[in-house]
């Protein structure tokens, strides 16, 4: 690519000409984390730790301390968060690729079906049906599943009931599918995790995870605004903090979306 397609690139965003959407949440106290069964670890909560504001403490600055887990709000996962992907090169967010930061996305709309199920789960000939419409997914393009999940309050959004989560994810065929036949360069949702809140129960479990991480691809998850996105088209910028030999990190995610 010349320099002055750079340079255009820049002044479209300037202008309004590429619009940009921002898909992350506010990462807060109260935002909800993933609740694993007692017997394993658990993700901490966000907190914010003021260090000063104006004051004795610090007379010009503000300024806080923050503290997370890897897999909180909106959020990347690196291959290396799973045991399928632990033994691969480059696969934490650390050493992964730079260039793997920014890719294309086909956005597949299923907020209708997961407003009557919220165990509703992605499948091969939905994609395929997807596929009919608005052509094969490229290789190395993020697959986002939107759902509208992220319009819900964070009392339903977690969805915990007495037998786990539910809330809609892919299937197991379809993860292998996406992974194995078109290459994708990762997968994202506006849930909690990548994978359906029941997916534990999957055969293999967290098929997302396993598969995706497995192949050193990528998850998003905890996404918004996808509801302004154009089923092809948009480009996403999803930069993980640099945490050395991290399994993940909270991100903001951006969309490049021309203007209609």
């Amino acid at each position: 690519m010349q320099s002055n397609n750079l340079l255009e690139l820049a002044g479209a965003v300037s202008s309004g000409a590429v619009r940009v959407v921002d898909l992350t949440f506010t990462l807060s106290p109260d935002f909800p984390v993933i609740v694993l069964p007692p017997e394993f670890g658990q993700a901490a909560p966000v907190r914010i730790q003021e260090i000063s504001r104006y004051d004795g403490r610090g007379p010009a600055w503000y300024w806080n301390n923050v503290t997370f887990g890897e897999h909180t709000g909106t959020h990347f996962d690196a291959p290396i968060h799973w045991f399928t992907g632990k033994n691969l090169p480059n696969n934490a967010v650390d050493t992964m690729p730079a260039k793997d930061m920014i890719a294309p996305a086909c956005v597949i709309d299923c907020s209708a079906q997961a407003a009557q199920d919220p165990d509703f789960l992605l499948t091969v000939p939905l994609v395929e049906a997807w596929e009919a419409k608005h052509g094969r997914i490229p290789e190395r393009n993020w697959v986002l599943l939107r759902t509208d999940w992220s319009k819900k309050g964070w009392r339903d959004y977690s969805n915990l009931r007495d037998d786990g989560a539910h809330t809609p994810g892919p299937n197991s065929a379809v993860m292998k599918w996406l992974v194995e036949e078109r290459g994708v360069i990762g997968f994202g949702t506006e849930t909690i995790g990548t994978d359906a809140g029941q997916a534990g129960h999957f055969e293999p479990p967290y098929p997302a995870h396993h598969f995706l991480h497995g192949a050193g691809r990528y998850g998003l998850q905890c996404l918004c605004n996808l509801d302004q996105l154009p089923p092809t088209g948009a480009v996403i910028v999803a930069s993980p903090l640099k945490i050395q030999n991290g399994s993940g990190s909270p991100l903001r995610v951006i969309a490049l979306v021309a203007s209609t």
